[in-house]
């Protein structure tokens, strides 16, 4: 068809008003969309094409009273001539007065139009029409919160397009990243760190846990890094300036031990999620405590808590990965510990080479609150502890 033309939307229907464009020259249209929404007294009905093309022109502006067969719009099919451009309908005149002598023909009474039944739909739902529907999903609006000039007050295209977008809702783990990132800025910018290391054997602690989780099923066995996590807790209560917070008026230790645990996320990223009041928990509820704690941080299920009162942090790479890792500061702390993947390394024993399992242990250290001696201190509790893991 070269011109769209105002169709008959029932047998009683002999006109109607544009109030709304939902498309524009240029656009190509397929059978079934909704190219305009006329205004009858049935109500504000959405008006379909029928026909695939492209829009080149249109002729009736909104505001026009239009009859059926009015001219509406100009579509150009495939191998189609566009016929001459129609005269455009204009917004119907106000008519003239009548003479002063004549007397005025009556005027039936027209009740006010209703809002159509699918755009006022059941309680609840806000009266608009498609085009305004989707343009709100597209920025995330919520037509309750708008103000329509529509038929009856309906909402129509214009009225959401003079919106704003409001900003993109983060879910729970990109404001948790977002705070992380934000954290580890600060951290570098405002922390003056220092790192120790130093190579210990964890064979003892190997040989124990084999022992230890000897018959018993998975969801009882203990891992490594439950023996590293009791070890941190330790030497954190032995070594009291590497756990607490540094705040406005300087290092305030905790009486409390609460370590953060460096957990992978898997949509990526990492988060450090504490373990509250972890000195008085045994190795086998400090292992329930990591397992719990694993499942909801990867869940996204974590507590206000856990993520603000950490007082010290454990970053381990398990298994696999580098031999040694050098982490940042998670402020307010004051330190962190980082603990490689444990080889099979030589080793000097009484004079003897002998092949061992060997980790890199690092500590992170603020300088504001320690020095070498304290931090080397903290090195020094925490391989004594893996020396004896049955005294854990």
């Amino acid at each position: 068809m070269g011109v769209f033309t105002m169709p008959s939307l029932g047998a009683d229907m002999e006109a109607g008003q544009l109030i709304e464009w939902l498309v524009s020259p240029g656009d190509t249209v397929t059978r079934g969309d909704i190219v305009a929404v006329v205004e009858t007294q049935k109500g504000a009905i959405e008006i379909e094409c029928f026909e695939e093309g492209t829009v080149k022109d249109l002729l009736a502006e909104i505001g026009a009273d239009l009859p059926v067969g009015a001219p509406l719009a100009v579509i150009q099919a495939k191998g189609e001539t566009i016929p001459e451009r129609p005269v455009p309908v204009q917004p119907s005149p106000v008519a003239k007065e009548p003479p002063v002598d004549a007397k005025p023909a009556p005027q039936p009474v027209m009740p006010a139009p209703p809002v159509a039944p699918h755009i006022a739909a059941a309680p609840g739902v806000v009266p608009s029409s498609p085009a305004a529907r989707i343009k709100a999903r597209e920025l995330g609006l919520d037509l309750a919160g708008l103000s329509g000039s529509g038929p009856g007050g309906a909402i129509v295209l214009a009225d959401v397009e003079t919106q704003k977008a409001p900003p993109p809702r983060r879910s729970p783990q990109d404001e948790m990243r977002r705070a992380i990132a934000a954290a580890m800025t600060r951290s570098k910018q405002t922390i003056p760190h220092f790192y120790l290391s130093q190579t210990i054997d964890v064979t003892p602690a190997m040989d124990w846990l084999t022992s230890f989780n000897e018959g018993k099923p998975p969801s009882e066995r203990v891992l490594l890094g439950a023996l590293f996590l009791r070890a941190t807790v330790l030497a954190a209560a032995k070594v009291k300036t590497v756990n607490g917070h540094f705040t406005d008026e300087g290092f305030r230790p905790s009486d409390k031990i609460n370590p953060g645990l460096a957990v992978a996320l898997r949509s990526g990223g990492l988060v450090a999620p504490a373990i509250m009041d972890a000195e008085q928990m045994g190795l086998v509820d400090l292992m329930a405590a990591m397992r719990d704690l694993v499942t909801r941080a990867r869940a996204g299920r974590l507590r206000s808590s856990e993520m603000t009162e950490g007082t010290i942090t454990l970053s381990s790479l398990g298994d696999s990965g580098a031999e040694s890792m050098a982490g940042v500061i998670f402020p307010p702390q004051v330190a962190l510990v980082g603990i490689g993947a444990p080889g099979l390394r030589p080793w000097v024993i009484d004079g003897s080479v002998e092949p061992r399992q060997l980790v890199t242990l690092t500590i992170s250290a603020d300088h504001r609150a320690n020095d070498g001696r304290q931090a080397s201190r903290f090195l020094s509790v925490f391989d004594s502890l893996l020396s004896t893991p049955e005294a854990l």
